[in-house]
């Protein structure tokens, strides 16, 4: 199947005339504003932010170093409001309600069924296998001129592993549609960024976050890598000011701090490795999956029981034993060395 942007997107969209903001209209510097309708006195807070000035809405200086960084073109770039508005604004530009479809391979991140199921949009499920990889030639055969979005979180939410890269790009090759790699947790894994595959593949879209590796879950800021044309589309269906000041300055001031970043990962990255050591040995414990994440997916002989008594202890992990190929399974966060230690103790001191 040949990919053609245009045979994919809904029609009316292609005549859409974005809203038009005064910070759209004039993006260089002036010693005075008068286009907005903006408070000229100030705000009622204090400090270096101008909060009485509406933000940037394209995000520019964000992107710049983001491109820098990411070795892709601003243009190529899409700052959303977590990762939760592209992917629901990827389903509203390309889906139409009640015709369209979109195929997920769960279990995955819920937020692809939640926002098809907003937009009215049906969803085909194609399950990972019981190693929690790719079915290829399932998907392949749920193909269909009516499937706009193919969702493959990699590495996978909850089981914590990469997909097989080329059977992603195999259907990337193979749909007329959009593939979609949700990489939040790419920072944690040896494997390469689908984003350089960009060029090769005009209808691919990677998305990435500031929420894990960054630690900036409450500024929630999501990030979406694709063609300039598809970027272009959804800069022209979203809100016009979707990143606050606040958030665009916190971005900006962490993107300085990329070895403090890495630093972060690494520890994590050996906290994993004790933690998982420590978990072979504990009663109740049945597997430990291998992770790409800063998580761990744990089979237990009960996971409902042992999430229970953990919570008496005043420790929090997620259930996920009614999730899809999860019977029994436990998904936890790799936490401080303390808080691993707290984990492991309260585990130690369960009893069935």
């Amino acid at each position: 199947m040949g990919f053609d942007l245009r045979n994919i997107i809904r029609p009316h969209l292609l005549q859409l005339k974005p809203y038009s903001s005064a910070r759209d209209e004039f993006k260089g510097q002036a010693e005075v504003y008068l286009d907005a309708n903006e408070n000229s006195f100030g705000s009622v807070t204090s400090g270096n932010l101008k909060f009485n000035r509406y933000p940037d809405p394209l995000q520019l200086s964000i992107k710049e170093k983001l491109s820098k960084l990411k070795k892709c073109d601003v243009s190529q770039i899409f700052l959303g409001n977590g990762s939760d508005e592209p992917i629901d604004l990827l389903i509203r530009i390309f889906c139409e309600p009640k015709t369209d479809s979109i195929i997920l391979l769960p279990p995955t991140y819920g937020m692809y069924q939640v926002s098809a199921e907003i937009n009215n949009v049906s969803v085909i499920n194609v399950p990972l296998s019981d190693d929690f990889q790719i079915r290829k030639t399932e998907v392949l055969n749920a193909l269909s001129p009516k499937t706009k979005l193919v969702f493959f979180c990699s590495p996978n939410n909850p089981s914590g592993n990469c997909l097989n890269r080329n059977d992603i790009l195999e259907i990337a090759e193979s749909t007329s549609g959009l593939v979609v790699v949700d990489e939040a947790y790419i920072d944690f894994s040896s494997k390469p960024s689908f984003i350089k595959e960009l060029k090769k593949y005009p209808n691919l879209i990677v998305l990435q976050t500031f929420s894990k590796a960054w630690g900036l879950a409450g500024i929630r800021l999501g990030m979406a890598f694709a063609s300039s044309e598809i970027i272009s589309l959804m800069n022209k269906v979203k809100y016009p000011y979707n990143i606050n000041v606040l958030t665009q300055q916190q971005a900006l001031q962490s993107l300085q701090k990329v070895e403090m970043k890495e630093r972060m990962v690494s520890k994590i990255l050996a906290e994993r490795e004790v933690l998982v050591e420590h978990l072979r040995n504990a009663k109740y414990v049945i597997e430990i999956y291998p992770s790409n994440a800063n998580f761990v997916l744990v089979k237990t002989t009960n996971g409902k029981a042992i999430y229970d008594g953990l919570v008496e202890k005043g420790i929090i992990v997620r259930d996920r034993s009614r999730v899809l190929l999860c019977d029994g399974c436990l998904r936890i966060t790799v936490g401080t060395e303390v808080e691993n230690m707290t984990l492991l103790r309260a585990w130690s001191e369960l009893s069935f």
